[in-house]
């Protein structure tokens, strides 16, 4: 509603200034009553719905297009009693459709264009004469300037409203998805702090558990009581069973206390894999280096774990019958790669990958997954490796399939050597 207001005013103050400029600066006649009741009923309305609202409040779509609609008939109004489409001002009525254009939905946006477009072809019909100033001819351009005027003015409402609600959509779409890969990402953060905590908790309960042990064991040993004893003895077996519970989760990968921020490269392309060898596709992940290298331990990174997952997933749906994921290794760079043997990308996808909502699935029907659509998939993923300081391509190979590959120089990703005991 501020927004709205705040235009209106702005409208109120502008078309004052020109009436004042054209008529006194340059001795126009202007209809002057007519044309300021038009602007003071624009003033009279924003008094009145500032005072119905406060400013902060969100207009409903209808309401907005109402306001809006407004607006142009008001335009409209003073463009007719100042000469109509001869009016160089009537330009102005782009302004309110490129409004709508970017902030309503698109039937709303589409019903105000068609509004301005039927008051500029109106207006060259049906006008006053356009004021001129004292002894100077009236200005007559002759029927073909004046519908090539009005042609013009049209094309600027549609494409001027294309381009706004094009823009404003590709920009809604962006920030959607990024909100999505941000979700994603916290979710795998959290994943991963839940692992710490189960180490640490392993950890500190260690120690009690071994004392209650110890505790229960004498009570046992020298209790003549059989009640008491046979307590004790259950306390024994619940203890025991406790240090096994911990035991698994210090066994987790995920929860080793010391060594739980890191991982080796080919743990790394196993836990790619793994979800995805349940769907009659064989899945296979290779890890070359040189000759001779071990390959290097890197950083457990949820990003990147959730975003070449989700490529492999991709990968399994569209493949024929292998799937492959490469890891190469040099003194520079760590590169990981799925290939498919699947009938690749098609040249109109691949010049739009990347972007949210690009699918050439036609549903879950046809995935292997069970998930529909790749575009915002593959958008998250690569938005998440990018973000870890990884370039990522999507090509189609030289004998077939779909490539994509993510390649990170190698300090970026590699962990240090571990020396803890």
């Amino acid at each position: 509603m501020r927004t709205l207001l705040a235009q209106r005013w702005g409208w109120v103050v502008a078309q004052t200034a020109i009436l004042l400029a054209c008529g006194l600066a340059l001795n126009m006649h202007i209809p002057w009553a007519l044309c300021f009741s038009l602007i003071a009923l624009s003033a009279w309305l924003n008094v009145l719905l500032g005072l119905a609202s406060t400013g902060q409040r969100l207009a409903r779509d209808g309401e907005a297009t109402a306001q809006i609609a407004f607006d142009i008939l008001q335009l409209s109004g003073l463009f007719y009693l100042t000469g109509g489409a001869y009016n160089p001002f009537s330009l102005l009525l782009i302004a309110p459709v490129t409004l709508a254009a970017a902030t309503l939905p698109a039937r709303y946006a589409l019903g105000l264009g068609a509004l301005a477009i039927a008051a500029t072809v109106l207006l060259a019909v049906f006008h006053m004469p356009l004021p001129t100033a004292s002894g100077q001819p009236a200005f007559d351009p002759g029927p073909r300037m004046q519908w090539t005027i009005v042609a013009a003015r049209v094309v600027g409402i549609v494409v001027s409203g294309a381009y706004a609600w094009q823009a404003a959509s590709e920009s809604a779409r962006m920030e959607l998805a990024l909100n999505v890969a941000e979700t994603v990402l916290a979710r795998e953060q959290r994943l991963s702090a839940l692992g710490a905590l189960a180490a640490a908790a392993a950890h500190e309960l260690g120690t009690p558990l071994a004392t209650i042990s110890v505790v229960a064991r004498e009570m046992a040993r020298n209790t003549t009581d059989a009640e008491v004893r046979e307590d004790a003895e259950l306390l024994i077996g619940q203890a025991a069973r406790c240090r096994e519970i911990l035991q698994r989760l210090t066994e987790m990968p995920e929860a080793q206390d010391a060594v739980h921020e890191r991982m080796s490269l080919v743990q790394l392309v196993q836990d790619v894999i793994e979800p995805h060898m349940v769907h009659g596709i064989r899945v296979e992940a290779v890890v070359n280096g040189p000759a001779g290298e071990t390959a290097p331990d890197i950083w457990r990174r949820p990003e990147i774990i959730h975003a070449m997952t989700s490529i492999v997933e991709n990968a399994v749906d569209f493949a024929r019958g292998e799937v492959i994921v490469i890891a190469r290794f040099d003194p520079r760079y760590i590169v990981i790669e799925a290939r498919d043997d699947g009938p690749g990308f098609s040249p109109e996808v691949l010049a739009k990958l990347g972007e949210p909502y690009v699918t050439t699935r036609p549903g879950a029907e046809g995935s292997r997954t069970g998930h529909i659509g790749m575009g915002l998939g593959f958008f998250i993923a690569k938005t998440l490796l990018e973000r870890t300081g990884a370039t990522v391509d999507f090509r189609n190979g030289r004998r077939g399939g779909a490539v994509v590959s993510a390649r990170w120089p190698r300090p970026a990703l590699e962990a240090p050597g571990y020396t803890g005991a």
